[in-house]
């Protein structure tokens, strides 16, 4: 691993997906493999049962990228099942009729769209947000924690400096 400047733990993983998946493990894939709410859960519910790491659990259920396991992990730990369910990507389309003319609604309640797609939508949003909110959350957790420990060094490394006169 000096010899190239790499990390061990990256040669390891090389490595066992190299004895496990074979040639296959190091090619880079052009396409994303899209999985589906069955098979992720299957796989999160396989993690949170077994005793094997993300890496073992990606070897065995054949994904190439532990990491995304982790992040499914992490979604269903935050939002329960519905996190892995998929979501709708792009721009939210507008209606026309709101862009060519718009009704008199002077003296009228505004109508509440209650239909199920909107609710589902709503309910998405919600949830990104959630697990976004949660992920903030922990990055400043850690961040604080850092700057603590690195305060604590500094200390420490001082008032050896002062004993060592």
């Amino acid at each position: 691993s000096r010899k190239y400047g790499m990390e061990s733990s990256a040669i390891a993983k090389v490595d066992c997906s190299l004895q496990s998946i074979g040639d296959d493990g190091l090619k880079r894939s052009r396409s994303r493999k899209i999985y589906s709410f069955k098979e992720k859960l299957s796989v999160v519910q396989s993690y949170l049962t077994s005793e094997f790491s993300y890496q073992e659990l990606a070897l065995q259920v054949g994904i190439n990228n532990p990491t995304m396991i982790a992040r499914w992990v992490n979604e269903f730990k935050i939002a329960g099942p519905d996190a892995l369910r998929p979501h709708k990507k792009g721009r939210k389309r507008t209606l026309s009729e709101s862009r060519t003319s718009k009704p008199d609604t002077q003296g009228q309640k505004p109508v509440v769209d209650t239909s199920v797609e909107h609710v589902q939508e709503l309910e998405d949003e919600n949830l990104k947000l959630r697990i976004e909110n949660a992920f903030l959350k922990e990055l400043r957790r850690l961040r604080l924690e850092d700057e603590a420990k690195t305060r604590g060094f500094q200390k420490s490394s001082a008032v050896s400096e002062n004993h060592s006169n």
